[in-house]
């Protein structure tokens, strides 16, 4: 229970170090910083793959899984959201 409860953590952790250092990496136009990004991503999906193995239900499993696919769109997807929030107006289309 306690490795469990652990991987679920690291799994947390993982998405928010994703989140945060694919903003960092296109503020700052680093790729070194995109690729750690990424780097994370594939950490969080290690860690769901670990989690397959344990002790948890079928459900939570899935739910898991279905947050893993959830979370690659989403920095991209607000990124670009707030990229055209913030255009002047004299450049909207």
């Amino acid at each position: 229970m306690v490795a469990t409860s652990l991987l679920l953590g690291t799994f947390v952790l993982m998405a928010g170090c994703y989140g945060a250092l694919y903003c960092f990496a296109r503020l700052r136009r680093d790729r070194r910083l995109a690729h750690v990004a990424v780097a994370c991503y594939v950490l969080q999906a290690i860690t769901a793959a670990l989690l397959m193995v344990t002790a948890l239900d079928f459900w939570w499993k899935a739910l898991l899984l279905a947050s893993l696919a959830a979370y690659w769109p989403i920095p991209p997807l607000t990124w670009r959201f707030l990229e055209r929030l913030h255009i002047p107006e004299e450049q909207m289309p």
